[in-house]
């Protein structure tokens, strides 16, 4: 799964797909002769993703200037790709992306290497877990690009990750027609969205940029 983040900081919102429960005549048609139910289609699986601004890294030469012709290698994070095995106690995301690089001066074989972190975040903004890895790029003589594969894994406690058996009651309720909720989404209940938000996890992957890389990525 490849995601884009659009916000700054990290926030969710969880996406549910509303389906038809056992009576449907067909996918897609509701049978309400019997009442109608909805179900939340979801996975405990952490939601894979770059958050906003992390997914680029600038390097200068000298390193203090912003000029654009100061500008020595540029590198984008993408193809995020996870791979999820739901344990009994724990849910393990084995975390794959690309890096792809350019670089301005192309004399000589030349190896950059790069940090990056792995992290997860409960409810859009809560981190659970923060790791830091490096990834190298080697760029041959010549040559103005260069790529590499990084990887990471991302634990989530499954019972964490589960939605309370009062919640998922209440989104798969039967109602029939003619209730006064009948046509309500059991999602504008507060109290449900905040428990779905509590039990949906994203898996981050990043640059690790210092404050001053960050702020040119938000800037420029």
């Amino acid at each position: 799964m490849t995601l884009r983040k659009t916000a700054a900081v990290a926030t969710l919102a969880p996406v549910l797909a509303v389906a038809a429960l056992s009576g449907c005549k067909r996918t897609g048609e509701l049978d309400v002769t019997q009442g109608v139910g909805i179900s939340a289609v979801r996975s405990a699986c952490p939601v894979a993703g770059v958050p906003a601004g992390t997914g680029d890294i600038t390097l200068f030469d000298p390193p203090a200037s912003r000029d654009a012709k100061a500008i020595d290698v540029v590198a984008t994070l993408t193809n995020v790709r996870a791979t999820c095995v739901e344990g009994a106690d724990t849910i393990n995301s084995a975390l794959s992306f690309d890096v792809q690089a350019r670089r301005i001066s192309t004399d000589a074989a030349r190896t950059v290497t790069l940090p990056y972190f792995v992290s997860v975040v409960r409810g859009g903004t809560q981190v659970v877990s923060k790791r830091v890895g490096q990834i190298t790029l080697n760029f041959a003589a010549g040559a103005a690009r260069a790529s590499a594969q990084g990887q990471g894994t991302a634990i989530v406690d499954r019972a964490a990750a589960t939605l309370p058996q009062e919640t998922r009651n209440q989104i798969n309720r039967r109602r029939k027609p003619g209730d006064q909720d009948a046509a309500i989404d059991p999602l504008s209940d507060p109290a449900v969205r905040q428990a779905v938000l509590s039990a949906t996890f994203e898996a981050l992957v990043g640059f690790q940029l210092t404050d001053e890389q960050l702020r040119y990525n938000v800037t420029r």
